[in-house]
Protein backbone atom coordinates (compact mmCIF):
# COMPACT_ATOMS: atom_id res chain seq x y z
CA UNK A 1 0.00 0.00 0.00
CA UNK A 2 1.43 3.51 -1.08
CA UNK A 3 2.01 5.63 2.00
CA UNK A 4 4.33 8.55 0.85
CA UNK A 5 2.47 11.50 -0.46
CA UNK A 6 4.68 14.54 -1.23
CA UNK A 7 2.03 17.91 -2.55
CA UNK A 8 3.04 20.08 -4.86
CA UNK A 9 2.14 23.46 -3.78
CA UNK A 10 0.72 24.75 -0.67
CA UNK A 11 -2.50 26.26 -1.82
CA UNK A 12 -6.10 26.03 -0.04
CA UNK A 13 -6.50 22.66 -2.53
CA UNK A 14 -3.35 21.56 -1.99
CA UNK A 15 -3.60 22.02 1.59
CA UNK A 16 -6.80 20.19 1.84
CA UNK A 17 -5.95 17.34 -0.02
CA UNK A 18 -3.07 17.06 2.49
CA UNK A 19 -5.58 17.57 5.87
CA UNK A 20 -7.80 14.28 4.48
CA UNK A 21 -4.78 12.29 3.71
CA UNK A 22 -2.85 12.98 6.85
CA UNK A 23 -6.14 12.64 8.43
CA UNK A 24 -5.60 8.74 7.38
CA UNK A 25 -2.26 8.08 7.91
CA UNK A 26 -0.24 8.67 4.84
CA UNK A 27 2.86 10.25 5.39
CA UNK A 28 2.83 13.84 3.45
CA UNK A 29 5.31 16.61 2.48
CA UNK A 30 4.56 20.05 1.35
CA UNK A 31 6.33 21.46 -0.94
CA UNK A 32 5.54 25.06 -1.08
CA UNK A 33 8.09 27.81 -2.98
CA UNK A 34 6.32 30.93 -1.74
CA UNK A 35 7.44 31.92 2.01
CA UNK A 36 3.80 30.58 3.39
CA UNK A 37 1.19 28.18 2.51
CA UNK A 38 -1.98 29.50 0.91
CA UNK A 39 -1.29 30.43 -2.40
CA UNK A 40 -3.34 32.97 -3.76
CA UNK A 41 -5.18 33.18 -0.61
CA UNK A 42 -2.43 35.72 0.68
CA UNK A 43 -1.84 38.81 2.68
CA UNK A 44 0.08 41.73 2.60
CA UNK A 45 0.70 44.52 4.75
CA UNK A 46 1.74 48.02 4.70
CA UNK A 47 1.75 51.39 6.96
CA UNK A 48 -0.57 49.53 9.38
CA UNK A 49 -3.45 48.36 6.59
CA UNK A 50 -4.26 44.56 6.23
CA UNK A 51 -4.90 43.17 2.73
CA UNK A 52 -5.83 40.04 1.42
CA UNK A 53 -4.52 39.86 -1.82
CA UNK A 54 -6.44 36.97 -3.41
CA UNK A 55 -10.03 35.92 -3.11
CA UNK A 56 -12.01 38.00 -0.65
CA UNK A 57 -15.09 36.29 -0.27
CA UNK A 58 -16.24 32.97 1.37
CA UNK A 59 -19.43 31.72 -0.06
CA UNK A 60 -20.32 27.85 1.32
CA UNK A 61 -18.62 27.37 4.76
CA UNK A 62 -20.06 23.98 4.79
CA UNK A 63 -16.96 22.78 2.85
CA UNK A 64 -14.60 24.25 5.16
CA UNK A 65 -16.95 22.56 8.15
CA UNK A 66 -16.89 18.96 6.34
CA UNK A 67 -12.85 19.28 5.44
CA UNK A 68 -11.97 19.63 9.48
CA UNK A 69 -14.85 17.11 10.47
CA UNK A 70 -12.97 14.56 8.34
CA UNK A 71 -10.13 14.77 10.62
CA UNK A 72 -11.75 14.97 14.00
CA UNK A 73 -11.62 19.14 13.63
CA UNK A 74 -14.04 21.86 14.06
CA UNK A 75 -13.22 24.39 11.85
CA UNK A 76 -15.30 27.03 14.17
CA UNK A 77 -12.45 26.15 17.08
CA UNK A 78 -9.81 27.87 14.35
CA UNK A 79 -12.12 30.61 12.49
CA UNK A 80 -14.62 33.02 13.77
CA UNK A 81 -17.04 33.12 10.43
CA UNK A 82 -19.47 36.11 10.14
CA UNK A 83 -22.25 36.61 7.74
CA UNK A 84 -22.12 40.06 5.98
CA UNK A 85 -24.80 41.85 4.28
CA UNK A 86 -25.79 42.56 2.27
CA UNK A 87 -23.74 40.45 0.27
CA UNK A 88 -23.27 42.97 -2.61
CA UNK A 89 -23.81 46.87 -3.38
CA UNK A 90 -24.08 47.72 -6.56
CA UNK A 91 -23.56 51.08 -8.49
CA UNK A 92 -24.37 51.72 -11.98
CA UNK A 93 -23.49 54.29 -14.72
CA UNK A 94 -26.94 55.62 -14.80
CA UNK A 95 -26.30 56.43 -10.89
CA UNK A 96 -28.74 53.04 -9.73
CA UNK A 97 -27.84 51.31 -6.96
CA UNK A 98 -28.90 47.91 -6.01
CA UNK A 99 -27.96 45.83 -2.36
CA UNK A 100 -27.57 42.27 -3.35
CA UNK A 101 -29.04 40.56 0.08
CA UNK A 102 -30.57 37.51 1.32
CA UNK A 103 -32.34 39.15 3.45
CA UNK A 104 -35.24 38.32 0.98
CA UNK A 105 -38.15 40.95 1.79
CA UNK A 106 -35.26 43.30 1.46
CA UNK A 107 -34.49 42.23 -1.54
CA UNK A 108 -37.56 42.30 -3.10
CA UNK A 109 -37.84 45.76 -2.27
CA UNK A 110 -34.45 46.73 -4.29
CA UNK A 111 -35.94 44.40 -7.06
CA UNK A 112 -38.87 46.91 -7.05
CA UNK A 113 -36.81 50.31 -7.34
CA UNK A 114 -35.59 49.14 -10.63
CA UNK A 115 -38.70 47.08 -12.08
CA UNK A 116 -41.99 45.88 -10.49
CA UNK A 117 -42.47 43.37 -12.97
CA UNK A 118 -38.97 41.71 -12.72
CA UNK A 119 -39.83 41.85 -9.08
CA UNK A 120 -42.98 39.81 -9.52
CA UNK A 121 -41.18 36.75 -10.80
CA UNK A 122 -37.88 37.02 -8.74
CA UNK A 123 -39.49 34.10 -5.98
CA UNK A 124 -39.76 31.63 -9.08
CA UNK A 125 -35.88 32.68 -10.31
CA UNK A 126 -34.98 31.63 -6.80
CA UNK A 127 -36.75 28.35 -6.98
CA UNK A 128 -34.78 27.97 -10.11
CA UNK A 129 -31.65 28.83 -8.63
CA UNK A 130 -32.08 26.73 -5.92
CA UNK A 131 -33.18 23.73 -8.07
CA UNK A 132 -29.74 23.93 -9.73
CA UNK A 133 -28.25 24.08 -6.60
CA UNK A 134 -29.79 20.61 -5.39
CA UNK A 135 -29.18 18.77 -8.07
CA UNK A 136 -25.18 19.65 -8.02
CA UNK A 137 -25.51 18.51 -4.40
CA UNK A 138 -26.30 15.31 -5.70
CA UNK A 139 -22.84 15.32 -8.10
CA UNK A 140 -21.08 18.11 -8.73
CA UNK A 141 -19.94 19.37 -4.87
CA UNK A 142 -19.86 15.41 -3.99
CA UNK A 143 -17.46 13.53 -7.03
CA UNK A 144 -14.43 14.77 -9.09
CA UNK A 145 -17.06 14.88 -12.19
CA UNK A 146 -15.09 15.53 -16.09
CA UNK A 147 -17.73 14.64 -18.15
CA UNK A 148 -21.35 13.44 -19.35
CA UNK A 149 -20.60 9.72 -18.02
CA UNK A 150 -20.12 11.10 -14.34
CA UNK A 151 -22.90 13.00 -14.24
CA UNK A 152 -25.11 10.18 -15.88
CA UNK A 153 -23.65 8.00 -13.07
CA UNK A 154 -25.44 10.27 -10.44
CA UNK A 155 -28.32 11.38 -12.03
CA UNK A 156 -31.49 10.24 -13.63
CA UNK A 157 -32.03 11.25 -17.57
CA UNK A 158 -34.97 13.32 -15.69
CA UNK A 159 -32.72 15.12 -13.30
CA UNK A 160 -29.97 15.57 -15.92
CA UNK A 161 -32.72 17.16 -18.33
CA UNK A 162 -33.77 19.73 -15.37
CA UNK A 163 -29.84 20.83 -15.06
CA UNK A 164 -30.85 22.57 -18.61
CA UNK A 165 -28.51 21.48 -20.60
CA UNK A 166 -28.97 23.63 -23.97
CA UNK A 167 -29.18 27.32 -22.28
CA UNK A 168 -26.79 29.40 -21.27
CA UNK A 169 -26.62 31.48 -17.73
CA UNK A 170 -27.46 34.47 -19.72
CA UNK A 171 -30.34 33.02 -20.92
CA UNK A 172 -31.70 31.97 -18.17
CA UNK A 173 -31.39 35.41 -16.86
CA UNK A 174 -33.12 37.20 -19.31
CA UNK A 175 -35.98 34.75 -19.68
CA UNK A 176 -36.54 36.15 -15.90
CA UNK A 177 -35.61 39.88 -16.23
CA UNK A 178 -36.77 42.12 -18.56
CA UNK A 179 -34.42 45.02 -16.96
CA UNK A 180 -30.81 45.35 -17.74
CA UNK A 181 -29.72 46.43 -14.44
CA UNK A 182 -31.37 43.02 -12.87
CA UNK A 183 -29.76 40.83 -15.93
CA UNK A 184 -26.04 42.18 -15.60
CA UNK A 185 -26.29 42.06 -11.63
CA UNK A 186 -27.36 38.12 -11.48
CA UNK A 187 -25.06 37.50 -14.91
CA UNK A 188 -22.22 38.73 -12.92
CA UNK A 189 -22.32 35.86 -10.24
CA UNK A 190 -20.38 34.36 -12.76
CA UNK A 191 -17.57 36.02 -12.41
CA UNK A 192 -16.89 34.31 -9.27
CA UNK A 193 -15.50 31.42 -11.38
CA UNK A 194 -14.32 34.20 -14.16
CA UNK A 195 -16.52 32.50 -16.62
CA UNK A 196 -18.70 34.39 -19.49
CA UNK A 197 -22.56 34.53 -18.83
CA UNK A 198 -22.77 34.22 -22.59
CA UNK A 199 -20.85 30.87 -23.02
CA UNK A 200 -21.02 29.15 -18.61
CA UNK A 201 -24.18 26.76 -18.54
CA UNK A 202 -27.49 27.50 -17.45
CA UNK A 203 -26.60 24.86 -14.32
CA UNK A 204 -24.17 27.74 -13.03
CA UNK A 205 -27.03 29.74 -12.41
CA UNK A 206 -27.09 28.01 -8.42
CA UNK A 207 -24.64 30.89 -8.22
CA UNK A 208 -27.41 33.04 -6.93
CA UNK A 209 -28.57 30.20 -4.37
CA UNK A 210 -24.88 30.34 -3.27
CA UNK A 211 -25.47 33.84 -2.72
CA UNK A 212 -29.04 34.47 -1.47
CA UNK A 213 -29.36 31.01 -0.22
CA UNK A 214 -26.34 30.34 1.66
CA UNK A 215 -25.19 33.57 2.17
CA UNK A 216 -21.69 35.84 1.85
CA UNK A 217 -19.22 35.48 4.41
CA UNK A 218 -15.83 36.77 6.49
CA UNK A 219 -13.87 35.31 8.46
CA UNK A 220 -13.08 37.74 11.16
CA UNK A 221 -9.31 38.96 11.15
CA UNK A 222 -9.22 38.67 7.06
CA UNK A 223 -9.55 36.02 4.83
CA UNK A 224 -6.29 34.74 5.32
CA UNK A 225 -6.74 33.35 8.90
CA UNK A 226 -8.48 30.28 6.50
CA UNK A 227 -4.57 29.37 5.29
CA UNK A 228 -3.82 29.90 9.11
CA UNK A 229 -6.08 27.45 10.01
CA UNK A 230 -5.51 25.21 7.84
CA UNK A 231 -1.54 25.23 8.65
CA UNK A 232 -2.26 24.42 12.00
CA UNK A 233 -4.49 21.38 11.57
CA UNK A 234 -1.44 20.47 9.06
CA UNK A 235 0.83 20.57 11.77
CA UNK A 236 -1.76 19.27 14.22
CA UNK A 237 -1.18 16.08 11.93
CA UNK A 238 2.47 16.00 11.48
CA UNK A 239 2.47 16.85 7.74
CA UNK A 240 5.69 18.64 6.59
CA UNK A 241 5.98 21.82 5.69
CA UNK A 242 8.87 22.39 2.97
CA UNK A 243 8.54 26.42 2.85
CA UNK A 244 10.55 28.25 -0.18
CA UNK A 245 11.50 25.46 -1.81
CA UNK A 246 11.17 25.13 -5.48
CA UNK A 247 9.90 21.69 -7.56
CA UNK A 248 12.81 21.37 -10.41
CA UNK A 249 11.27 18.49 -12.33
CA UNK A 250 9.06 15.55 -11.80
CA UNK A 251 11.10 12.14 -13.04
CA UNK A 252 8.75 8.73 -14.28
CA UNK A 253 9.10 5.53 -15.42
CA UNK A 254 6.50 3.31 -16.43
CA UNK A 255 3.92 6.10 -16.04
CA UNK A 256 4.74 6.36 -12.53
CA UNK A 257 6.07 9.26 -11.67
CA UNK A 258 9.51 8.01 -9.38
CA UNK A 259 11.13 11.34 -8.67
CA UNK A 260 10.60 15.06 -7.54
CA UNK A 261 14.08 16.85 -7.34
CA UNK A 262 13.92 20.10 -5.69
CA UNK A 263 15.75 23.02 -6.35
CA UNK A 264 19.22 22.55 -4.22
CA UNK A 265 19.63 19.09 -4.82
CA UNK A 266 17.08 17.00 -2.99
CA UNK A 267 15.49 14.00 -4.96
CA UNK A 268 12.07 12.91 -3.36
CA UNK A 269 10.96 9.18 -3.98
CA UNK A 270 7.05 9.40 -3.08
CA UNK A 271 4.38 6.34 -4.01
CA UNK A 272 1.81 9.30 -4.90
CA UNK A 273 1.71 13.29 -6.25
CA UNK A 274 -0.80 15.46 -5.32
CA UNK A 275 0.17 18.74 -7.85
CA UNK A 276 -1.70 22.04 -6.80
CA UNK A 277 0.35 23.53 -9.65
CA UNK A 278 -2.85 23.56 -12.51
CA UNK A 279 -2.26 21.01 -14.79
CA UNK A 280 -1.41 22.34 -18.40
CA UNK A 281 1.22 24.34 -16.48
CA UNK A 282 2.67 21.29 -14.86
CA UNK A 283 2.94 19.28 -17.35
CA UNK A 284 5.39 22.19 -19.28
CA UNK A 285 7.32 23.11 -16.69
CA UNK A 286 7.61 19.92 -14.09
CA UNK A 287 7.17 16.89 -16.56
CA UNK A 288 10.50 15.62 -17.72
CA UNK A 289 8.98 13.12 -20.10
CA UNK A 290 8.20 14.79 -23.62
CA UNK A 291 6.42 11.92 -25.26
CA UNK A 292 4.07 11.95 -21.80
CA UNK A 293 3.81 15.84 -21.63
CA UNK A 294 2.74 16.07 -25.80
CA UNK A 295 0.16 13.38 -24.88
CA UNK A 296 -1.35 14.62 -21.78
CA UNK A 297 -1.50 18.16 -23.55
CA UNK A 298 -3.11 17.06 -26.80
CA UNK A 299 -6.79 18.69 -25.98
CA UNK A 300 -5.44 21.66 -24.11
CA UNK A 301 -7.51 23.65 -26.02
CA UNK A 302 -10.57 22.55 -24.65
CA UNK A 303 -9.43 24.03 -21.40
CA UNK A 304 -8.07 27.62 -22.25
CA UNK A 305 -7.68 29.56 -18.52
CA UNK A 306 -10.32 31.88 -17.25
CA UNK A 307 -9.94 35.66 -16.75
CA UNK A 308 -6.84 37.27 -14.81
CA UNK A 309 -6.65 40.31 -13.07
CA UNK A 310 -5.19 44.20 -12.41
CA UNK A 311 -5.16 44.32 -8.61
CA UNK A 312 -4.47 47.40 -6.68
CA UNK A 313 -4.24 47.10 -3.10
CA UNK A 314 -5.38 50.58 -1.52
CA UNK A 315 -4.49 52.58 1.61
CA UNK A 316 -7.02 55.42 1.87
CA UNK A 317 -7.17 58.02 4.09
CA UNK A 318 -11.13 58.54 4.64
CA UNK A 319 -14.20 56.89 4.78
CA UNK A 320 -16.37 56.39 1.95
CA UNK A 321 -19.35 56.03 3.86
CA UNK A 322 -22.02 54.90 0.41
CA UNK A 323 -20.05 52.10 -0.08
CA UNK A 324 -20.32 48.39 1.69
CA UNK A 325 -18.02 45.94 2.37
CA UNK A 326 -18.22 43.92 -1.20
CA UNK A 327 -19.15 46.45 -4.02
CA UNK A 328 -18.94 46.36 -7.92
CA UNK A 329 -19.36 49.48 -9.99
CA UNK A 330 -20.65 47.43 -13.37
CA UNK A 331 -19.61 48.72 -16.95
CA UNK A 332 -22.43 50.67 -18.98
CA UNK A 333 -22.67 47.86 -21.95
CA UNK A 334 -22.10 44.24 -20.11
CA UNK A 335 -22.00 42.49 -23.93
CA UNK A 336 -19.59 44.80 -25.20
CA UNK A 337 -17.60 44.28 -21.69
CA UNK A 338 -17.41 40.23 -22.13
CA UNK A 339 -17.07 40.04 -25.80
CA UNK A 340 -13.95 42.13 -25.22
CA UNK A 341 -12.38 40.62 -22.54
CA UNK A 342 -13.51 36.77 -23.52
CA UNK A 343 -13.54 36.83 -27.32
CA UNK A 344 -10.81 39.84 -28.49
CA UNK A 345 -8.60 38.73 -25.40
CA UNK A 346 -8.44 42.22 -24.35
CA UNK A 347 -9.38 44.34 -21.41
CA UNK A 348 -12.88 46.29 -21.62
CA UNK A 349 -12.53 49.60 -22.35
CA UNK A 350 -15.29 50.30 -19.69
CA UNK A 351 -14.58 47.34 -17.23
CA UNK A 352 -16.91 46.13 -13.69
CA UNK A 353 -14.60 47.01 -11.16
CA UNK A 354 -15.04 45.09 -7.81
CA UNK A 355 -14.11 47.19 -4.85
CA UNK A 356 -13.44 45.23 -1.52
CA UNK A 357 -13.16 47.34 1.92
CA UNK A 358 -12.84 44.65 4.52
CA UNK A 359 -12.42 47.09 7.28
CA UNK A 360 -16.08 48.02 7.00
CA UNK A 361 -16.69 44.44 8.99
CA UNK A 362 -13.44 44.52 10.85
CA UNK A 363 -11.56 47.26 12.37
CA UNK A 364 -8.14 45.76 12.93
CA UNK A 365 -7.66 45.21 8.96
CA UNK A 366 -7.10 50.05 8.18
CA UNK A 367 -5.84 52.56 10.90
CA UNK A 368 -8.79 54.18 12.38
CA UNK A 369 -10.54 56.03 9.90
CA UNK A 370 -9.14 54.78 6.98
CA UNK A 371 -10.29 51.77 4.78
CA UNK A 372 -8.34 48.98 3.17
CA UNK A 373 -9.54 48.73 -0.75
CA UNK A 374 -8.83 45.23 -2.73
CA UNK A 375 -9.80 46.81 -6.12
CA UNK A 376 -10.11 43.86 -8.75
CA UNK A 377 -10.30 44.58 -12.29
CA UNK A 378 -10.56 41.18 -14.78
CA UNK A 379 -9.02 41.17 -18.05
CA UNK A 380 -7.43 38.64 -19.98
CA UNK A 381 -4.96 35.80 -19.47
CA UNK A 382 -1.86 36.64 -20.85
CA UNK A 383 -1.25 35.48 -24.15
CA UNK A 384 2.18 34.27 -24.95
CA UNK A 385 5.02 37.23 -24.80
CA UNK A 386 2.25 39.45 -22.93
CA UNK A 387 3.97 41.62 -20.55
CA UNK A 388 1.90 44.18 -18.41
CA UNK A 389 4.12 46.72 -17.45
CA UNK A 390 3.61 48.33 -20.69
CA UNK A 391 -0.03 48.98 -20.39
CA UNK A 392 -0.51 48.98 -16.79
CA UNK A 393 -0.28 52.79 -16.06
CA UNK A 394 -3.02 53.26 -18.43
CA UNK A 395 -5.52 50.79 -17.68
CA UNK A 396 -5.02 52.12 -13.55
CA UNK A 397 -6.13 55.11 -14.77
CA UNK A 398 -8.85 53.37 -16.50
CA UNK A 399 -9.87 51.74 -13.11
CA UNK A 400 -9.49 54.86 -10.67
CA UNK A 401 -11.59 57.61 -13.55
CA UNK A 402 -14.30 54.86 -13.60
CA UNK A 403 -14.40 54.90 -9.61
CA UNK A 404 -13.99 58.47 -8.85
CA UNK A 405 -16.20 58.78 -11.68
CA UNK A 406 -19.12 56.93 -9.97
CA UNK A 407 -18.75 58.27 -6.78
CA UNK A 408 -15.60 57.70 -5.03
CA UNK A 409 -14.98 61.25 -5.14
CA UNK A 410 -10.89 62.31 -4.95
CA UNK A 411 -9.65 58.53 -4.52
CA UNK A 412 -6.27 59.28 -6.12
CA UNK A 413 -5.44 62.27 -3.88
CA UNK A 414 -6.62 59.88 -0.81
CA UNK A 415 -4.36 57.18 -1.50
CA UNK A 416 -1.41 56.97 1.03
CA UNK A 417 -0.32 53.17 0.33
CA UNK A 418 -0.45 51.24 -3.03
CA UNK A 419 0.57 47.78 -4.07
CA UNK A 420 -0.09 46.38 -7.22
CA UNK A 421 -0.34 42.51 -9.04
CA UNK A 422 -0.29 42.54 -13.12
CA UNK A 423 -1.40 39.32 -14.58
CA UNK A 424 2.50 38.76 -15.10
CA UNK A 425 2.47 38.96 -11.41
CA UNK A 426 0.17 36.62 -10.62
CA UNK A 427 1.44 33.85 -13.45
CA UNK A 428 4.91 34.71 -11.62
CA UNK A 429 4.02 33.84 -7.91
CA UNK A 430 1.24 31.12 -8.50
CA UNK A 431 2.45 29.69 -11.86
CA UNK A 432 -1.02 29.75 -13.61
CA UNK A 433 -1.41 29.49 -16.78
CA UNK A 434 -1.44 33.14 -18.42
CA UNK A 435 -2.00 34.42 -14.72
CA UNK A 436 -5.80 32.89 -14.41
CA UNK A 437 -7.02 33.44 -11.35
CA UNK A 438 -9.75 30.83 -11.05
CA UNK A 439 -8.31 28.11 -13.73
CA UNK A 440 -10.18 27.00 -16.45
CA UNK A 441 -12.77 28.55 -18.05
CA UNK A 442 -16.73 26.92 -17.75
CA UNK A 443 -17.59 26.74 -21.28
CA UNK A 444 -20.57 24.58 -22.60
CA UNK A 445 -19.57 25.07 -26.06
CA UNK A 446 -15.45 24.30 -25.42
CA UNK A 447 -15.48 21.60 -22.71
CA UNK A 448 -19.26 21.03 -22.02
CA UNK A 449 -19.02 23.55 -18.78
CA UNK A 450 -16.71 20.37 -17.77
CA UNK A 451 -12.71 20.68 -15.99
CA UNK A 452 -9.66 18.66 -16.05
CA UNK A 453 -9.41 15.30 -14.57
CA UNK A 454 -8.39 14.73 -11.60
CA UNK A 455 -6.51 11.78 -12.16
CA UNK A 456 -3.31 11.85 -14.71
CA UNK A 457 -4.65 11.07 -18.06
CA UNK A 458 -0.72 9.76 -18.60
CA UNK A 459 0.42 9.08 -14.79
CA UNK A 460 -0.67 6.57 -13.07
CA UNK A 461 0.10 8.03 -9.18
CA UNK A 462 -0.30 11.58 -10.43
CA UNK A 463 -3.17 13.46 -8.86
CA UNK A 464 -3.99 17.23 -9.88
CA UNK A 465 -6.32 19.84 -7.45
CA UNK A 466 -6.95 23.50 -7.70
CA UNK A 467 -8.85 26.12 -9.91
CA UNK A 468 -8.20 23.90 -13.48
CA UNK A 469 -9.74 20.74 -11.81
CA UNK A 470 -13.46 19.77 -10.98
CA UNK A 471 -15.09 21.70 -9.35
CA UNK A 472 -12.99 24.93 -10.29
CA UNK A 473 -12.10 28.24 -9.05
CA UNK A 474 -12.81 30.07 -5.40
CA UNK A 475 -12.24 29.26 -1.87
CA UNK A 476 -14.54 26.63 -1.20
CA UNK A 477 -14.32 25.48 -5.32
CA UNK A 478 -10.63 25.17 -4.57
CA UNK A 479 -10.46 23.15 -0.92
CA UNK A 480 -13.19 20.60 -2.62
CA UNK A 481 -11.14 19.67 -5.43
CA UNK A 482 -8.59 18.86 -2.55
CA UNK A 483 -11.02 17.10 -0.62
CA UNK A 484 -12.04 15.05 -3.61
CA UNK A 485 -8.64 13.43 -5.00
CA UNK A 486 -7.86 12.52 -1.33
CA UNK A 487 -11.07 10.99 -1.62
CA UNK A 488 -10.20 9.33 -4.98
CA UNK A 489 -7.03 8.31 -3.75
CA UNK A 490 -8.27 6.63 -0.86
CA UNK A 491 -10.56 4.63 -3.03
CA UNK A 492 -8.33 3.35 -5.47
CA UNK A 493 -5.57 3.16 -2.91
CA UNK A 494 -6.84 2.50 0.41
CA UNK A 495 -6.45 4.03 4.01
CA UNK A 496 -3.13 3.22 6.08
CA UNK A 497 -5.21 3.92 9.21
CA UNK A 498 -7.58 1.16 8.23
CA UNK A 499 -4.70 -1.36 6.97
CA UNK A 500 -3.57 -1.34 10.87
CA UNK A 501 -6.60 -1.64 12.50
CA UNK A 502 -7.97 -4.47 10.26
Amino acid sequence: MPENVTVIGGGLAGMASAIRLAGEDYNVTIIEKGERLGGKLNQRTGKGYIFDTGPSILTLPWVLEELFEAVGKDVHDYLDIQRIEPGWRTFFEDGTTIDLTSDLPKMLEELKKVSEDDASRFFEYLDYCHKMYDLSMKSFYRDSISGVSDLRANHSLKEMWAMDPFHSLNQTTERFFKDKHLQQMFNFLIMYIGSSPYDAPAMLSQMTHVQLGVGVFYVQGGMYKIAEAMESVLEELGVEIRLETEVEKVVTKKKQVKEVHLAGGDVLTPDLVVSNLEVIPFYEHLLESKKLRKKALADRKKFEPTVSGLVLLLGVDSNYDKLGHHNFFFSEDQEKEFQQVFKEKKPADDPTVYVGISSKSDSSQAPPGKENMFVLTHVPALQKGEDWNKNFSGYRDVVLSKLERMGMTGLRDRIEYEYTFTPNDIESLYGSNGGSIYGVVTDRKLNGGFKMDTKSSVVDNLYFVGGATHPGGGVPMVTLSGHMAANAILEKHGSPKKAVKS
